[in-house]
């Protein structure tokens, strides 16, 4: 009888066992170096731990051949959902298509992709707080009565989704102001060099030019560097997309005029919990986007303990930091 029970007991195990769901994911980052990805990573490997979920983390480096061999080692390591945030659109279809051919579920995080099947894709409201950070240089440059102003904007790859949404969203508040659109130069190294020589570019290109809107922020200085350089520093705005924990100082003392901070930790976590409710068969949102939190000297004091959390991954009361 004891006997009977006991096989009984291992049979029901190996049942819930075999319709749980296996507690391992993958987080396909294209740049874990890049402190905005790194946040992000920290995100997700925050919520996985709380859900009871082991989680492997594969820095793809921005480079597209590392990102293939990360999607085939995260597949080979038989894990029960991917979260990626890729290079850009177009190598993210190879990936959704490697995935789908071994029926592994992708939550998307950021940037998009130009086709294939996810079960989510989680994202910043890129569009709308590129538009609202445009608003405020409009109103910036309305109040200081400038004539003619002239706007340029050092952008991130314009082949990443997430790219065109941002230059969109900004133009158009541009052009409901009658400001013009200077230039783009588009990053390809990412590196405080080449901001600094895009920014310089452009400042030589345009010597009326009023302000620059960078698409990213860890290159900022860069920027800052060029713009003091050709003592331009109390005529040409600069602007940026994400933000770095300095800025809680430059924005209050008018070194950056504002910035449009997405919240990466959140995103992080909001992607690991639509995976587990995709594997516990909850309904989940197809798209879902977070909204961008548009900073100013104006309204940091009220925004920062968010902006603590959820864009710089700092909170007193846990240690989410590591």
């Amino acid at each position: 009888m004891k006997i009977l029970l006991s096989l009984l007991l291992l049979l029901n195990f190996s049942i819930l066992n075999a319709s749980t769901p296996n507690k391992k994911l993958a987080y396909i980052v294209s740049d874990s170096t890049i402190p905005f990805w790194d946040i992000m990573a920290r995100g997700v490997k925050n919520n996985a731990k709380n859900l009871g979920y082991e989680v492997e983390i594969y820095n793809s480096q921005n480079n597209k051949k590392i990102e293939l061999q990360n999607t085939i080692k995260a597949i080979n390591n038989k894990v029960s959902g991917i979260i990626i945030s890729p290079n850009n659109s177009s190598s993210c279809a190879t990936i959704l298509k490697l995935a789908k051919n071994a029926n592994i579920p992708v939550v998307i995080a950021d940037i998009g992709t130009d086709s294939g099947e996810y079960i989510s894709y989680i994202s910043s409201d890129n569009k709308n707080g590129s538009y609202e950070i445009g608003k405020v240089l409009a109103n910036k440059i309305s109040t200081l009565k400038i004539e003619n102003p002239k706007v340029a904007i050092i952008a991130i790859p314009q082949k990443r989704l997430n790219g065109q949404e941002r230059t969109i969203g900004f133009m158009k508040a541009m052009d409901e102001s009658s400001i013009k659109g200077a230039n783009i130069k588009q990053q390809v190294t990412f590196s405080k060099e080449e901001t600094y020589n895009f920014t310089k570019e452009l400042i030589n290109e345009n010597p009326n030019l009023n302000a620059i809107w960078l698409q990213g922020s860890d290159k900022y200085q860069g920027a800052l560097d060029a713009i003091y350089e050709s003592n331009k520093k109390n005529e040409i705005f600069l602007l940026t997309f994400d933000a770095e924990p300095e800025f809680l100082q430059l924005i209050p003392n008018n070194i950056l005029l504002a910035s449009a901070m997405q919240q990466p930790f959140l995103l992080g976590e909001k992607a690991i919990e639509t995976m587990n409710k995709y594997l516990n068969n909850q309904k989940i949102e197809k798209n879902y986007k977070l909204p961008v939190l548009v900073i100013t000297k104006d309204n940091i004091e009220y925004n920062l303990p968010i902006i603590k959390r959820n864009v710089f991954g700092i909170d007193d009361k846990t240690d989410i930091k590591n």
